[in-house]
């Protein structure tokens, strides 16, 4: 077995955005494209001399063949060890707690996410360091530096090793563990959360619909809900991950699990619906007749997390990414405990759950999760949802109903306008920050504009600050509007523009959202003018 060493020359755009590099497959299938980056990552990242990496993804398309390269090259750059999921599955949160649990120096997730499959679709490669979570933004620079010059890969001559069979292989100098991809997970969770409570629970009736999207989630959701918490076989549905998830889209949303959305509302609903996305990191909540938006749920969650095993002593702190409401900042009030407001990525949620600052953390983007692990993780809310209910013996609906008369609520949507071209939309950013010093004053219809700025984050563990992470118009009364661009697309660019209106605990709680945000939605096109830039005349996805 040798080492070759293959020349090579940069590709563009190998700049990794929120949650690594994605592309079309048909990019990532060219010569050298995906080796070229593996390489970087490589060059760059610390580690010792046969370090262990972890490597597995969502099952999408073209997983195995990158993972097989993945193996071949670690080899190559003197890794001692690699653990890779069964099949090629490892979820984005099973993986962050692999890497945890066996002190790996880091992992290469293969997910798009929420992102759809396919031949002709996406895929995507992201670096996760040894405490589990994203690169932070020192590394993944050094990366896409290292993309722009590298000039060869290395990799082992070797076949294929079989990644179907629990075991271990050798690939040159470098031992390969293909590992059960849910039996750690699974057991992770018995640890934090009252699975005698939840299957007492079900044995007296509760029941549920679990949406795995046939992604990632699917073999985790079957192995934790049908047979350690009882519930009956075909509780979880879609759930054998696919290479193209059925054709469908894996994100949560009420778009992409409209069929959940709608058996929810009908007569036939369960207690309780959920689903997750692709790489099993984000989620979805749905009561008996009651949708529960991602930023209620983690306010929701933090204020019954003591009643998990895992919580029972109280959270350290609460951290949301600025788009998300600031309905989790009146929970952290309460608890007397900080609440912290950082930019989107779950790598900016790191430093703050590595200092022993937030043990409950939450994106807007349907992600949730716990110090448990270093990134959201969409089954870890569900089980704690299951957990609140089974104690409470409450159904969501009567729980939102009980949080939004103590706390208020803060009527929430996002709009998503996608694939604009790159240039319309840097240049509606562009104007509107421009603008941004004049808005204070103006007034759009009864808004008035108390406040407008760029988000700029100064990060409290490692003094480190983030500049131009979204722009944020403000009203007197509490009202605000957020326009950020976001970074998980594949092609074009997606806006998003955020809306949040609170209403205190005595005003009207159960209200049509559209209804409450009407003139939010009007003040957003006056002040960006989205329809000019864009020639959009609504977005292409409200949740």
């Amino acid at each position: 077995m040798t080492a070759i060493t293959h020349a090579t020359t940069p590709y563009d755009g190998q700049k990794p955005g929120t949650s690594g590099l994605r592309k079309k497959v048909r990019v990532f299938a060219q010569q050298g494209y995906a080796e070229n980056f593996v390489q970087a990552v490589f060059d760059v990242v610390e580690r010792a001399p046969g370090s262990t990496l972890v490597v597995g993804g969502d099952g999408r398309y073209y997983n195995r063949t990158v993972i097989q390269q993945v193996i071949r090259m670690a080899a190559a750059n003197g890794y001692g060890r690699v653990l890779v999921g069964q099949g090629g599955i490892l979820s984005t949160p099973a993986a962050s707690h692999v890497i945890r649990k066996y002190g790996a120096s880091g992992g290469l997730i293969l997910s798009a996410s929420h992102n759809p499959g396919g031949p002709d679709e996406d895929f995507g490669i992201k670096y996760n360091i040894a405490n589990g979570g994203p690169a932070p933004e020192a590394v993944t620079e050094a990366i896409y530096a290292r993309t722009q010059t590298i000039d060869r890969w290395v990799a082992e001559d070797t076949p294929d090793i079989d990644l179907d069979s629990i075991g271990t292989a050798k690939v040159g100098g470098l031992t390969v563990e293909v590992i059960d991809s849910v039996a750690d997970y699974a057991a992770l969770m018995e640890t934090l959360f009252d699975f005698p409570a939840i299957r007492a629970a079900v044995a007296g009736g509760l029941t549920m619909a679990f949406d795995a999207m046939s992604a990632v989630t699917g073999p985790y959701a079957t192995e934790i809900l049908e047979r350690r918490l009882g519930f009956p076989a075909g509780t979880v549905r879609n759930g054998v991950p696919l290479e193209d998830f059925g054709g469908h889209h894996p994100d949560p949303n009420l778009v992409h699990a409209k069929d959940l959305y709608n058996l929810m509302m009908s007569p036939a609903a369960p207690d309780f619906g959920a689903a997750s996305d692709g790489d099993g990191d984000r989620n979805l909540i749905i009561g008996r007749g009651r949708f529960i938006t991602p930023s209620d749920s983690l306010a929701m969650l933090a204020a019954n997390a003591h009643l998990a095993p895992g919580y029972a002593g109280g959270l350290k702190g609460i951290a949301r990414s600025m788009p998300t409401s600031a309905a989790a900042d009146r929970v952290a009030a309460a608890l007397g405990i900080p609440a912290f407001e950082t930019p989107t990525g779950w790598k900016f949620f790191g430093n703050l759950l590595d200092a022993g600052m937030a043990t409950i953390c939450g994106e807007e983007s349907a992600g949730t999760g716990s110090d448990h692990v270093r990134e959201k993780d969409g089954l870890w809310a569900v089980l704690l949802w299951l957990n609140i209910l089974a104690v409470r013996g409450v159904s969501v609906d009567a729980l939102a109903r009980e949080h939004w008369a103590k706390f208020g609520r803060n009527y929430y949507a996002r709009h998503d306008y996608e694939a604009l071209p790159t240039e319309a939309a840097n240049a509606l950013i562009a104007d509107l920050t421009a603008a941004l010093p004049t808005l204070p004053g103006q007034a759009f219809g009864p808004l008035t504009v108390a406040a407008a700025d760029s988000f700029a984050y100064l990060d409290p563990v490692d003094g480190s600050t983030s500049a131009n992470q979204g722009l944020r118009v403000l009203f007197e009364g509490g009202s605000r509007i957020v326009f950020r661009l976001s970074g998980t697309g594949t092609e074009g660019a997606t806006l998003r523009v955020y809306l949040e209106r609170y209403e205190p605990a005595d005003g009207n709680l159960d209200a049509d959202v559209g209804v409450m945000l009407a003139d939010l939605i009007a003040a957003a096109e006056a002040i960006a003018g989205i329809t000019r830039h864009t020639a959009r005349t609504a977005p292409d996805v409200i949740t």
